[in-house]
């Protein structure tokens, strides 16, 4: 097992389900860099989200505890928020880990974690009779010292955030694409000149957490639409159990598609850029590099609009590790679900020993190194 402090990189987007990847040759999408990626990392194509529901899997991912232990039992909202479903203080996840043994920790994006509570922040998820976004507390982000963040904000051309030290009021508004802003500053991070960001003799954890290919899916950058329109709906309509034309959520299917794989392909473009800023800072062969998602979408598939059902496009996921000259580069065939993400994660790091005694998920290190189980 190895034993240094490598640094970690995890990229994830929000609601991109586990076939859509051009390298898997499953559906019509463009994403070059991810292929490329895939080339060099260990692919689990059969990795999925035990609950394909936003908040679930976060606090999953976090704790490696399954939601009736961890009590995120759905998402963070104003209607469950009297049951205190939310990320609680106390829980030990695995960046309080790194944040005990000397790591930086930067947190970038989407988080949906804590239970929005009156006077309401007055932006756009909040205005209707559910709410859905919230401000976290510095005693709440599990050892992040570097924030950038959000609860759940859903308009990508103009998100909101709320900086390290910024109050519950003083959140801003950036007029640029989420995941593209998200990516500059996760490359100012790794790049962190002059020591702006994080000590530059800790090794450093950095999340980019990013809300596309999420709904509302007009919400994306022509630049990507256009390199869809040379297909036809039929070309785009390849997965099996697409409700015909005419009915309801077979429409929304062929209304939503073009859209839902060009926020995709931004979402790759944007990670390669991240990918070259750890090449060029000289940093990737100390670093390890996950892409994965929180869960899929069915997009009217099954007739379902979305997610939270067992269909395999909700549940199967995206999962790819980069470590040069760790992990070797192929496909598994794996059953990896959520809650194996922080003990593996920690294992790789050379803090296996440090794995809280309450985690429910296990540790694959040994098989990502190429060994056996």
């Amino acid at each position: 097992m190895a034993t240094e402090q490598p640094n970690m990189v995890l990229v994830f987007p929000d609601q991109m389900r586990g076939s859509a990847l051009g390298f898997l040759d499953e559906e019509p999408v463009l994403t070059p860099n991810l292929d490329r990626f895939a080339e060099q990392s260990l692919v689990l194509p059969h990795a999925v989200a035990n609950y394909p529901v936003c908040s679930p899997y976060r606090a999953m991912l976090m704790t490696g505890k399954y939601p009736h232990s961890n009590h995120v039992i759905g998402n963070c909202n104003s209607r469950t928020a009297p049951y205190g479903v939310e990320l609680r203080e106390g829980e030990c996840c695995w960046s309080d880990v790194l944040k005990n043994n000397d790591y930086n920790l930067g947190y970038i994006g989407k988080w949906h974690l804590d239970a929005p509570h009156a006077p309401y922040i007055d932006c756009a998820n909040n205005r209707g009779e559910l709410k859905w976004n919230e401000w976290c507390t510095p005693q709440r982000r599990h050892g992040f010292d570097f924030w950038y963040a959000y609860g759940t904000y859903d308009y990508h051309t103009r998100p909101m955030y709320w900086r390290t030290d910024a109050g519950r009021g003083g959140f801003h508004y950036v007029d640029q694409w989420g995941p593209e802003h998200e990516a500059d500053l996760a490359i100012a991070y790794i790049q962190n000149d002059g020591g702006a960001y994080r000590h530059a003799d800790q090794p450093f954890a950095l999340v980019a957490s990013m809300n596309p290919p999420h709904m509302p899916y007009e919400l994306v950058p022509e630049r990507y639409v256009k390199r869809y329109r040379h297909l036809t709906l039929d070309d785009l309509c390849q997965r099996p159990n697409i409700p015909p034309v005419g009915t309801r959520w077979g429409d929304y299917y062929r209304t939503h598609i073009r859209n839902y794989y060009a926020m995709i392909t931004g979402v790759d473009e944007q990670f390669g850029r991240i990918l070259q800023a750890i090449d060029d800072a000289g940093l990737a062969e100390d670093t390890i590099v996950l892409f994965t998602s929180d869960h899929g979408n069915c997009l009217g598939i099954h007739d379902r609009i979305s997610k939270n059902n067992p269909y395999e496009e909700s549940m199967r996921v995206p999962f790819l590790i980069r470590w040069p000259g760790q992990i070797p580069a192929r496909q598994d065939d794996l059953l990896f679900s959520t809650v194996d993400i922080t003990p593996t994660l920690l294992d790789l790091m050379g803090l296996g020993r440090e794995v809280p005694a309450e985690v429910q998920g296990a540790s694959y290190a040994q098989l990502f190194l190429g060994g056996e189980m």
